[in-house]
């Protein structure tokens, strides 16, 4: 199974948001992904709007109408008026993360069962409405079953830590030991932070199968050396070759 490559926009609603031109364009970087090869497009949301901004989801979701092949995940904390938004635009995927109104960035997954009750009625909500729903979860494998009693469809695991230690073998098993959970749990895997084009092949040739990687900050840097297209497709050509890898040691 080819992993699929989401392109997560945030920081291009970061630089267009530190002028009032417009520039550069949220929804041409979205076009610009997806004929490079992108698989669908992440945004997140936050309270602040320093980034993506409710008005951002909505034109991605009138354009990702004519991508009927794309999916458009929407991610962010379902407390923080995520649901609203979310049921607003109805995209594909909506992955509930558990970060703070004022948090720089995701910093952990979420602590079940200590917050499966708060959890359960939301991701009740977002599947009645024909939403998938993941979880961005911690590579803690006995939680995977917890999160598919909730209801969840998936999962994303949160790799800051293999991300800063990816050579580290003891680091790595967590993820692959929790991926496994979660596919025996019946869960789909996607995973997402800090990922980039040395560490993300290795990944996904280790936990494989995984259904879907959102990457924003790394791909968006080495677009502003690279071009945007050449990025994604650098990066499409990462998964690929995690991919095969995979695939080669399964046939060895």
């Amino acid at each position: 199974m080819m992993t699929r490559l989401s392109v997560n926009l945030n920081k291009i609603a970061l630089l267009r948001n530190s002028r009032e031109s417009g520039l550069p364009s949220v929804t041409r970087a979205a076009v610009v992904s997806l004929a490079a090869g992108a698989a669908g497009i992440t945004v997140h949301p936050r309270p602040d709007e320093r980034h993506i901004r409710p008005s951002d989801v909505s034109d991605l979701s009138r354009l990702l109408e004519g991508y009927p092949d794309a999916e458009f995940n929407i991610e962010g904390n379902p407390f923080h008026n995520l649901v609203r938004i979310a049921l607003e635009a109805v995209p594909d995927q909506c992955t509930l993360v558990p970060d703070e109104a004022g948090a720089l960035t995701s910093s952990h997954g979420w602590s079940l069962p200590e917050r499966s009750r708060e959890l359960e009625p939301v991701i009740r909500t977002l599947k009645d409405a024909g939403i998938r729903v993941s979880l961005f979860m911690d590579p803690l494998p006995a939680a995977m079953r917890i999160a598919r009693d909730l209801g969840a469809d998936r999962v994303e695991l949160y790799t800051e830590s293999y991300a800063r230690m990816p050579h580290d073998p003891s680091v790595l098993a967590r993820y692959v030991d929790s991926a496994r959970a979660a596919r025996e749990a019946g869960l789909g895997v996607n995973a997402g932070h800090d990922l980039n084009l040395e560490n993300v092949g290795r990944f996904v040739a280790a936990a494989a199968p995984i259904d879907e990687v959102s990457i924003g900050h790394a791909l968006i840097g080495d677009a502003l050396e690279m071009g945007l297209g050449a990025a994604v497709r650098a990066y499409a050509g990462a998964l690929a070759a995690g991919t095969a890898g995979q695939e080669g040691k399964a046939g060895a």
